[in-house]
């Protein structure tokens, strides 16, 4: 769980670059994550995470360790929006 825990705030904070326009698009964020910082390249970058392993899977445990832990925790408004539409970020 502590993996997890730790990179979700680095996908909630590649999210709010999203959201924010800091970044164009999700590919870009995956590529810099990756390339950039080691992102872990098996995990194709966080914008592919959330594809696979789900945006409201990732959605509803940021909200539980949100009530747990504190605001550090609360998930970006595109990630609630993309999981309540229930949009992927790559086609």
């Amino acid at each position: 769980e502590i993996q997890f825990r730790i990179i979700s705030r680095f996908v909630n904070e590649a999210a709010f670059c999203l959201q924010d326009g800091i970044i164009r698009a999700p590919a870009d964020g995956d590529i810099g994550a990756v390339f950039g910082i080691g992102f872990p390249p098996f995990m194709g970058g966080p914008f592919r995470m959330l594809d696979i392993t789900g945006t409201q899977k990732f959605v509803d445990q940021m909200y539980k360790w949100r009530d747990a832990k504190g605001p550090q925790f609360e998930p970006a408004q595109i990630l609630v929006d993309y999981a309540k539409a229930g949009k992927k970020f790559h086609n």
